[in-house]
């Protein structure tokens, strides 16, 4: 297997970023925290992808921790590599929310199906287990020669017993072991008692909260006080209305002289009598007959003057008698044409009297003081409509009087759903008081579920634990000797090349000591160097290689890759291992550096290599 380009969308600091790799020898140069280790992981997470890390985990791992620095939304990337003729594009998306791969057969030009089954085929079975201990290469992390090792001793060990470097089985077992300690000091064994004391009390408020008393009508009420605050204001408007009608009524009655509907029958009753009397009056003063008497008593008193005159005059004495008595009968008609003149003078008075008064009233209202039967009619018609606002008043008081009494009942009505609402906002207050207490019990409820499923979970650990404790304390007292016996034939073999025959091969006894075979002596793996146990880590690790991917350095079927590596190599096992690498290994391989003598000793031995700069 070839890698032969990457693309990186976006994955840590790097941004829309191509690389190309050759066959044979590349070398990515770069200063540290230029992105070597970014490029290193992001291989690592195409071929097999990063899983986002759970609790706290999450913080720290590599999926947080090389998150998009920028347009973090784009969390992504593609890799192409050729197998076996054919050339793949594998596209991931590492986002959680929308976590894909596709695998493109470029070859065909067609989309495989990217099942576990498909990615397992196309890597030959290479898991990233695998992929970290062994052809992922770095340096033996140990400071000191006598850490460097145990750390040798622990990596057989592991890869005797479980296939993978990761474990030490030392440490391991004290893990387990302080981890057993610690997980039994989780153990929350009061949590099942409060369970279930929780449980009662969540049952107890929603069996309280379930009862009518609680059940909202604050919607209803208040709407209720909304239509009844319509009814008073309507009310009211109407009553403002009837009371400008009422008062403008009354002030018309009053401009008139009235105060109610008797004053107004009143004053057409008295109308009527006065008119009567005028009509009365107007006959008696249009009378003849009263002026012809009062004329012929006159001259009759006048005649008998006169002939009571003549008599005397003649002095007739025979007829004195008769002259007294034609002049008695003269004073006599005299004084009845003076009663009858007075009594017409007095006549006159009256009806101008009445006339007069008749007249004002009939100006006040009609503004004509003229005295008709139509002017009555008009004056009648005129109180009629003094009547019907003495009505209308009346009526608008009745009006008014039933207002005021709506009025009050709907205030009173108001004042009660006012009660009400306060009263609802009161009960509504203690049920959200309830439920708030509810929902704290739930959780607290749901958070002691969780510690109870947590103290299950600490329960299996433990019962895991043991056993596993149990299995590690088996696997290590029976070390295999057919594995032994591979990785010292495989490991010698690479210690040749890569020690430039200054060894030519090494062994592990079951004890799990190294030892360096030389022409005259086994020599300690504690009496070597720093950079010899490199040396050594490398033969192992290519050994592992070859024996858990089935590849070697004849076949070079999958690329190596070097991630600083060469750190504690000296110039000299530097030249040795480049040059039996370009030589021994036939596929591809890929060196992290933050070193240039890497790209200088290839260059001065004309080894074709491509340097790629970070």
């Amino acid at each position: 297997m070839r890698l032969l380009e990457l693309h990186i969308d976006g994955f840590g600091k790097f941004h829309d970023r191509t690389i190309s790799f050759n066959d044979g020898i590349n070398i990515i140069y770069g200063k540290n925290e230029a992105g070597k280790s970014t490029l290193h992981t992001f291989i690592r997470g195409m071929l097999f992808g990063i899983e986002r890390g759970r609790g706290r985990a999450a913080k720290n791992d590599l999926y947080t921790k090389y998150e998009p620095w920028e347009n973090s939304g784009t969390y992504e990337g593609w890799l192409r590599l050729e197998k076996d003729g054919t050339i793949y594009r594998i596209e991931r998306r590492f986002r959680k929310e929308n976590k894909s791969l596709k695998i493109i057969n470029e070859t065909k030009g067609l989309e495989e199906d990217a099942t576990p089954a498909f990615v397992s085929s196309l890597l030959d079975g290479l898991t990233e287990t695998m992929y970290n201990n062994t052809i992922s290469i770095g340096q033996l992390k140990s400071a000191t020669e006598d850490g460097m090792v145990t750390e040798l001793k622990n990596y057989i060990a592991n890869m005797n017993t479980t296939g993978n470097i990761s474990l030490n089985i030392t440490k391991a077992t004290a893990f387990l072991r302080n981890q057993k300690r610690s997980l039994e000091a989780g153990l929350i064994p009061e949590a099942s008692r409060e369970f279930t004391s929780l449980l009662a009390e969540i049952r107890n408020i929603e069996s309280e909260i379930a009862g009518p008393e609680y059940e909202n009508q604050l919607a209803s009420y208040q709407n209720m006080r909304t239509q009844v605050n319509g009814l008073i204001e309507n009310t009211q408007t109407q009553k403002k209305d009837l009371d400008e009608k009422l008062a403008n009524g009354k002030k018309v009655l009053s401009d008139n002289g009235f105060t109610d509907r008797a004053s107004v029958d009143a004053m057409s009753a008295s109308a009527e009598k006065l008119y009567s009397e005028y009509a009365s009056l107007k006959t008696e003063c249009n009378k003849k007959s009263r002026k012809i008497l009062s004329t012929l008593t006159a001259v009759l008193g006048i005649a008998g003057l006169g002939a009571a005159a003549v008599l005397g005059y003649f002095n007739l004495t025979a007829y004195l008698p008769v002259c007294g008595a034609a002049a008695a009968a003269a004073v006599l008609f005299f004084i009845i044409s003076l009663v009858i003149r007075q009594k017409d003078k007095e006549y006159h008075r009256i009806f101008d009297n009445t006339s007069a008064e008749l007249g004002s009233l009939l100006a006040r209202h009609l503004g004509d003081s003229a005295v008709s039967e139509d002017a009555m009619n008009a004056f009648r018609a005129r109180m009629g409509e003094f009547s019907k606002l003495c009505d209308m008043v009346s009526q608008s008081e009745t009006e008014i009087k039933k207002f005021l009494e709506d009025l009050s009942s709907l205030q009173t009505k108001q004042a009660g759903c006012s009660e009400m609402i306060e009263k609802q906002q009161r009960t509504q207050w203690e049920l959200e008081k309830k439920l708030e207490h509810l929902s704290n019990c739930k959780n607290k409820a749901k958070a002691l579920k969780r510690t109870l499923a947590e103290n299950d979970r600490i329960h299996d650990e433990i019962v895991a634990i043991d056993l596993a404790q149990e299995t590690m304390a088996d696997l290590s007292s029976t070390i295999r000797d057919s594995f032994g016996l591979y990785l010292n034939k495989e490991a010698s073999q690479y210690i040749t090349g890569i020690t430039g025959g200054i060894y030519d091969s090494m062994s592990i006894d079951e004890n799990l000591n190294v030892f360096l075979n030389t022409k005259t002596k086994l020599v300690p793996l504690e009496n070597v160097s720093s950079g010899t146990m490199d040396q050594v880590y490398l033969a192992l690790r290519l050994a592992a290689a070859k024996l858990l991917t089935g590849s070697g350095s004849e076949s070079g079927g999958f690329p190596l890759i070097f991630d600083d590596s060469f750190t504690q190599y000296d110039d000299d096992r530097l030249k040795t291992a480049l040059e039996w690498l370009a030589s021994a290994y036939g596929g591809q391989i890929i060196i992290f550096t933050c070193h240039r003598r890497e790209a200088q000793m290839l260059r001065a031995r004309q080894v074709p290599f491509q340097l790629i700069e970070m």
